[in-house]
């Protein structure tokens, strides 16, 4: 019989070796990475919140036609709060004069809870007001009528900025959490030293007693620690006290003692 050639292939159907799934798993892997779908490679989301509605038409044909995800639209500030907790959009257009609740009340509200940076919208250009508005934690502000050239570069300036500050807040937490576990691992080394200075301490003061009890009371070294033990348990008193006090009885006097005449 003649040898199969090296470049023969083996008659096999591939379906036998990989099921489908197996191979879409393998497919998947070798796929380059830059092909791969990320979820932050998708339009930016935004909530738009004018009380006005051909103007808040106006700004989310602005926004869609600029690439944006339009996500909700209020006509008040109590709409708009709900409705940025509920989509979490990456930013929020937000007017200042609204009904029921104004805009800088809802931005403040919203900015407490770190949900998503907001543009304040205004007709006004008074310094208090704007400085009400950053107050509040508004990352930015631009004013009527809108142009593309002026919102678009805020937007992303506002949502710069948020995620600058969110980082820095998360640099501080992991911060924070270090130094803790670090105080906490301080302080339980602290408290086994401690320990250790006070089991140490303890040692010598019995291995002074009990030779104490050796030499005054004709203990033998066993028996001297165990009238230790046993004292200091059915007497309820520490062995570092109780051998203070055998120390005291039967130890040397003082040099000061013995040179007073």
């Amino acid at each position: 019989m003649a040898a199969r050639k090296k470049s023969e292939e083996p008659s096999i159907n591939i379906d036998e070796v990989l099921t489908d799934e197996e191979l879409k798993a393998v497919a998947n892997e070798s796929e380059p990475a830059e092909r791969k779908a990320k979820p932050e490679d998708g339009p930016r989301t935004v909530v738009v919140a004018e009380d006005e509605a051909v103007n808040r038409m106006d700004l989310v044909a602005m926004l869609e036609d600029n690439g944006y995800e339009v996500v909700g639209q209020a006509a008040n500030g109590e709409e708009a709060v709900e409705l940025t907790r509920k989509y979490r959009p990456d930013v929020v257009c937000m007017d200042v004069k609204m009904p029921r609740m104004d805009g800088i009340t809802a931005a403040g509200i919203i900015c407490d809870e770190n949900i998503a940076p907001i543009v304040m919208l205004t007709a006004f250009s008074q310094t208090d007001l704007v400085k009400k508005a950053t107050g509040a934690g508004a990352m930015a502000y631009v004013t009527k009528p809108y142009e593309e050239s002026k919102l678009l570069p805020t937007l992303e300036v506002a949502m710069g900025r948020f995620a600058e500050i969110n980082d820095l807040l998360d640099s501080v937490e992991r911060s924070e959490r270090k130094l803790k576990e670090t105080t906490d691992q301080l302080k339980e080394t602290e408290e086994k030293l401690k320990k250790a200075e006070d089991t140490l301490e303890e040692r010598k003061l019995v291995d002074r007693a009990k030779g104490l009890l050796m030499d005054k009371a004709d203990f033998s070294e066993q028996g001297a620690f165990r009238w230790i033990q046993k004292t200091s348990m059915d007497q309820r008193i520490p062995k570092k006290r109780l051998a203070q006090a055998i120390i005291a009885k039967y130890g040397d006097p003082k040099p000061s003692d013995s040179g007073e005449r």
